[in-house]
């Protein structure tokens, strides 16, 4: 077994093919960062070079000719220095924070996108609400470790090379002790570098099923209230909330005891400088500026490996949402078309299923060589027990679920060998509970097709009848719904979903349970609105209510995995005579 990525190394493979946009911009950062590392090498030097022309002079020397010029120039030089050095941190600054928020948008982006692709499967185990924080919070946590953190640190490691390297060359000795902190440094940096991931790996975890949890209240808040579940749920959210403080704590813990370390190493290594660089002066090894430079030096190389500190505790964390966003990506495959696929041009309505066979896991199948043939413009209904697979069935047509046995067939096409878009562009659904988005009315049916104009959005809302309601509300078509269609009731949500499918003009249209819990006045509505939809077009009916098989061609029953025509029982397609015997039959059923 291959050796699993760091959590770091992970998060760079995750972000890097998003900065490609960014990579000039990068450079060009990171060249300003050359120019603020070689300004921080300069500005000790004219300090130098007055202490080593005023000291001597002060202690009763004689002052070297010029030097007030020099002093003049010394000040002069500082302050050319000090501007050049801000302008180029603030070039750099300016130039990693853009690369970063674009990195992080289209990182965002991506990861949004495969959610919406990922198959219904991995839909049906994921948690909305952690879905929602790996997108929003933990991709905004990897534009830490990647470019706010991570950028400025490769700065401050070239900073500290080439300090090392001038130390180096003014005192090989003192510059030996210095160097021999840097070990320690790196050993406890990395030890506390995977403490600290850890810890923040729990913390967002917990995190991630706290969003879950708060999305669960709020999407049953009727449920809770009724049942006044406020406190169990307040309970379990508080619960979980003192988890997450542990594990936030304990993190931003382990990163504070690292600074504290690294502070008390810099602090030996300073003393360690002060005394045998006062010693070397005495000795006349080195100059008084030469110890000011080298001082300077200590305090300038050093900063970075603060810094180190300081921003190890900000990547491991970042790291750790990395991880989880990359895992997210792993496990959120898209289901992907055959090499070859071809666009499905128009479909006419011919539909086949020849020996399917679906597994909802291996060895668990729904549906078991399941044959079924539509007719164009035939309209069929399903009916059958509760778990038997006719949601199933939808899905293999919208080919959201693929068989592992038998065939598709979309008017003669295998419908394996056709893109899934094309087949989903001319199939409309209806399901038991309409979708609708914090958004206009207008805008909600025209998801059915989106580039249609406001005159066929209104056309296809009139088509189904609803014209009449719409134009009632304060704004009419611009009248912004609630979220989830609240500001609605059932019927009027049913015949706006009914309309984006009118607005879809598709040639294979899918029920799911289109009445299920409306009253009589609104199913009768409904029912006109998807009449007037179906008319012409194949359609297949999945319900449970026998009212809506009057207007179907044909029933069939779905029962341990395979289809039966059982139009008869129920008086579908048969004559006047025969169909009352049925529902005779039918209604000394219910009866008993």
């Amino acid at each position: 077994m291959s050796r699993r990525r760091s959590p770091l190394a992970r998060t760079a493979r995750l972000v890097a093919p998003h900065t490609k946009g960014s990579r000039p911009l990068a450079a060009g950062g990171l060249l300003t960062l050359l120019a603020e590392v070689a300004f921080r090498l300069a500005e000790p030097w004219p300090l130098k070079f007055v202490i080593d022309s005023v000291v001597p002079a002060a202690a009763g020397g004689e002052p070297a000719a010029g030097t007030t010029r020099l002093v003049l120039l010394a000040g002069l030089a500082l302050v050319l220095v000090a501007l050049g050095r801000a302008a180029a941190a603030y070039l750099t600054s300016v130039a990693f924070a853009l690369v970063g928020s674009r990195t992080t948008t289209r990182l965002r982006a991506a990861v949004h996108d495969r959610l919406l692709h990922a198959e219904p499967a991995f839909h049906a185990r994921a948690r909305t609400g952690d879905l929602v924080t790996r997108v929003v919070s933990d991709v905004g946590r990897v534009q830490e470790a990647a470019i706010t953190a991570g950028l400025p640190l490769l700065g401050s490691v070239v900073t500290f090379v080439a300090m090392a390297a001038v130390m180096l060359v003014l005192d090989p000795l003192l510059a030996v002790a210095v160097l021999a902190v840097v070990p320690l440094l790196l050993l406890t940096g990395r030890r506390s570098s995977a403490r600290i991931t850890d810890a923040s790996r729990a913390q967002r975890s917990r995190e991630g099923a706290l969003a879950a949890d708060t999305s669960e209240s709020f999407a049953s808040i009727g449920f809770l209230q009724a049942y006044d579940l406020q406190p169990v749920r307040a309970a379990a959210f508080s619960s979980a909330n003192d988890g997450t403080l542990r594990d936030g704590v304990r993190a931003r813990r382990l990163a504070a005891g690292l600074e504290r370390r690294v502070d008390v190493l810099v602090g030996v290594a300073t003393a360690v400088v002060l005394v045998v660089g006062a010693q070397r002066v005495l000795a006349g090894a080195l100059s008084v500026g030469d110890l000011v430079v080298f001082l300077t030096y200590l305090k300038a190389a050093f900063r970075p490996v603060r810094d180190l500190a300081k921003h190890t505790g900000r990547i491991a964390r970042a790291a750790a949402s990395g991880e989880r966003v990359a895992d997210t990506l792993d496990r959120a495959r898209p289901l992907p078309d055959e090499p070859g696929a071809r666009e499905l041009a128009r479909l006419h309505g011919y539909v086949r299923l020849e020996g399917v066979t679906v597994e909802r896991r291996p060895g668990h199948a729904v549906l078991r060589g399941a044959d079924l043939e539509l007719h164009p413009g035939e309209k069929v209904a399903v009916v059958g027990p509760s778990g038997a697979g006719k949601s199933t069935a939808l899905q293999v047509l919208l080919r959201l679920v693929d068989p592992v046995g038998g065939r598709v067939l979309l008017d003669g096409h295998d419908a394996r060998r056709l893109r899934r878009s094309s087949v989903r562009e001319s199939t409309a659904v209806v399901l038991q509970e309409p979708v609708l988005f914090a958004a206009s009315v207008r805008d909600n049916v025209r998801l059915g097709r989106p580039g249609a104009t406001d005159a066929e959005v209104e056309a296809a809302v009139r088509a189904v009848g609803a014209h009449d309601f719409v134009s009632a509300l304060p704004d009419g078509y611009d009248t912004v719904v609630a979220e989830r269609g609240g500001s609605l009731s059932g019927g009027q949500r049913q015949r706006l979903a009914i309309a984006r499918a009118m607005l879809r003009q598709p040639g294979l249209l899918l029920l799911d349970e289109p009445t299920t819990g409306l009253d009589a006045a609104s199913t009768a509505t409904v029912l006109d609105a998807l009449r007037r939809l179906a008319q012409g077009r194949t359609t297949l009916l999945v319900t449970h209510d026998t009212s809506l098989l009057s207007w179907c061609d044909r029933v069939v029953e779905l029962r341990d995995g395979r289809f039966a025509d059982v139009s008869a029982r129920y008086g579908v397609g048969l004559g006047a005579g025969a169909a009352a015997v049925a529902g005779e039959r039918r209604d000394e059923r219910v009866r008993a």
